[in-house]
């Protein structure tokens, strides 16, 4: 892979567009129905890097927000997490870095111990209405770190206790 982007991963797309659906859905008769929107499309490339997931990110809004608007939703942006004080939570969910060349996996990917997403390059669309990257530590908040802030949100909640 060193030195080589492979233009596909088996199953990744399809999950991608799939799952954020899943979770903005409901329970119906105990299944889970999916939400109808937003619609949702992409293309999964592997890049070799060691840790992080960077995604191209294009959006459409019913009313169009400033910049400076989406700056500030972003950065303010606090979960269920940030507002117990959860351990793992990071402190701050998502950061906005203003450099053009910015996020990077090699400066960016481990912002709030690897809990944090960092946000940069939004800018104009002419199809969509914006257009930014995103990175995350695909293992660190994805897997390892996503499954223990659950774990502590349910405990947080009540649905996890001793026995």
């Amino acid at each position: 892979m060193e030195g080589n982007i492979i233009p596909y991963i088996g199953g990744e797309e399809e999950k991608s567009e799939k799952e954020p659906l899943r979770i903005w859905g409901e329970i119906k008769d105990g299944v889970i129905v999916p939400a109808a929107s937003p619609v949702i499309t992409c293309q999964c490339i592997r890049v070799p890097v060691l840790n992080g997931h960077t995604a191209a990110v294009f959006v459409k809004f019913r009313k169009q927000p400033t910049k400076e608007q989406l700056i500030e939703k972003l950065v303010s942006f606090k979960g269920v997490p940030q507002e117990l004080n959860l351990p793992s939570a990071p402190k701050q969910f998502i950061q906005y870095l203003e450099d053009d060349n910015r996020p990077q996996v090699a400066l960016d990917v481990d912002y709030e111990n690897g809990m944090g997403v960092s946000v940069g390059r939004i800018r104009e669309d002419s199809v969509y209405d914006w257009k930014f990257v995103g990175l995350s530590h695909n293992t660190v908040r994805g897997a390892a770190g996503g499954a223990v802030l659950c774990a502590e949100l349910l405990k947080a909640q009540g649905y996890i206790a001793k026995k």
